[in-house]
């Protein structure tokens, strides 16, 4: 399984502070053991074929699994991670 980004996630995830990117690194990495892993918070979206999970507190990222493989589809504050933005 690999992790792979939209070109709006790279965008998004090159914008972010170092002290984010640090943290996000290592949620992807859990990301990649189980994306239902504790720290992640991993919730389905509703209506939609896509689950959010959590950086920190505030910040958030959008992702899909398709044929095995995670794509990520955004990142950054909550409505702005999730894709609402």
């Amino acid at each position: 399984m690999t992790i792979n980004f939209t070109r709006k996630a790279e965008r998004q995830f090159a914008k972010l502070p170092k002290y984010l990117k640090k943290k996000s690194r290592k949620q992807f990495h859990f990301l990649l053991d189980d994306y239902y892993h504790p720290s992640l918070r991993t919730k389905r979206m509703v209506g939609q074929n896509k689950f959010e999970a959590r950086v920190d507190h505030r910040y958030r990222f959008t992702f899909q699994i398709i044929s095995g493989d995670l794509f990520i589809l955004s990142i950054g504050p909550h409505d702005e991670g999730l894709g609402k933005k």
